[in-house]
């Protein structure tokens, strides 16, 4: 935690109470934010609101849910200093991805299990970019209402405002979530774990990144497959443009040298690093995080991150030869 105070034994017990909550409270952020830098420090904000209004909190309600409504007003300041809004094409580059290691199961407290929201969060990329259009509040009200299940008055209650604006934001966000995630959470949403069929894919997705074979992802790809890279601008849609894009960019060419990757999970959904080993080097280096999502027996969206994104990830930045 932040301190602008000498550390005292009040401090540390108050910080040991409030760090119990860290894990859900960062995944709340990033939800909010789309970022897991930015979610990294709003929950060390929250924490440093939290000690220097510790005497307004006074036992009138659960510790958790004061956390929460710190929280979110820190989320909602922050995004109202950095305004941020989706390309023309409807891109967030802003985006980052979440490992799954950091949404491990966590023992319950007196609040209740913190488990028991990790489990419930709905962290997918497809779920977090189509909520990143909503406007910060029907975005926090979405999140409040029903990813977390908190009644309209209670949400109304961190949010300063009343039960009516509530059910009016919420109707927004509705309406906004419907634009831009058009199919049914059922047909979107990943298994916790992936299927026989699932893992035989992703060796079949691992053997034809290490081989830079393009033909073999043909028969990988759905045919409406999707591909971006944020944060940089450009989103690939259809199998026979994506692969034409990675010939282009030079996959598979002489100079790009060789490849190896290691399987991870990023936001619920399988994921795979990439590592590099250009002519002449000694090691394989990290390159990018393919996440992926997998529907109708094929990969039908591939998100790749960049190597400078993947700092809370537990991946070797190299790897030997």
């Amino acid at each position: 935690m932040s301190t602008d105070t000498e550390t005292t034994p009040d401090r540390e017990a108050f910080e040991a109470q409030v760090r119990r909550h860290a894990r859900e409270l960062q995944v709340h952020c990033y939800r909010m934010t789309g970022n897991v830098e930015e979610a990294q420090d709003l929950v060390q904000e929250t924490f440093l609101r939290a000690w220097r209004k510790r005497e307004q909190y006074a036992g009138r309600s659960t510790l958790r849910a004061w956390l929460y409504r710190i929280a979110t007003n820190a989320c909602l300041d922050a995004l109202d200093k950095r305004p941020r809004t989706p390309t023309a094409d409807g891109e967030i580059l802003w985006l980052q991805p979440y490992p799954d290691s950091l949404l491990e199961t966590l023992p319950a407290d007196d609040d209740g299990p913190e488990d028991a929201v990790v489990a419930k969060e709905t962290i997918e990329l497809t779920f977090l970019a189509a909520i990143q259009h909503l406007q910060p509040l029907p975005r926090a009200v979405l999140i409040l209402r029903d990813v977390l299940d908190l009644s309209a008055k209670d949400t109304a209650e961190i949010l300063e405002t009343t039960v009516a604006s509530v059910n009016s934001a919420l109707q927004r966000a509705h309406a906004g979530l419907r634009e831009h995630l058009p199919e049914p959470r059922a047909r979107w949403r990943p298994d916790q774990e992936p299927s026989a069929a699932e893992r035989e894919l992703l060796t079949r997705y691992v053997e034809a990144s290490e081989r830079a074979d393009l033909d073999a992802f043909v028969a990988l790809l759905h045919e409406e497959a999707r591909f971006s890279m944020p944060p940089y601008p450009g989103t690939w849609t259809g199998r026979d443009e994506v692969i034409a894009s990675w010939r282009a960019g030079g996959f598979g060419s002489d100079t790009m040298g060789e490849i190896r990757c290691v399987l991870t999970r990023a936001n619920r959904q399988p994921a795979v690093a990439g590592y590099v080993r250009r002519p002449g080097d000694a090691e394989f280096v990290l390159l990018a995080l393919d996440v992926l999502r997998i529907e109708d027996g094929a990969v039908r969206e591939i998100v790749a991150f960049d190597h400078s994104l993947l700092g809370p990830f537990d991946l070797p930045g190299t790897l030997p030869a």
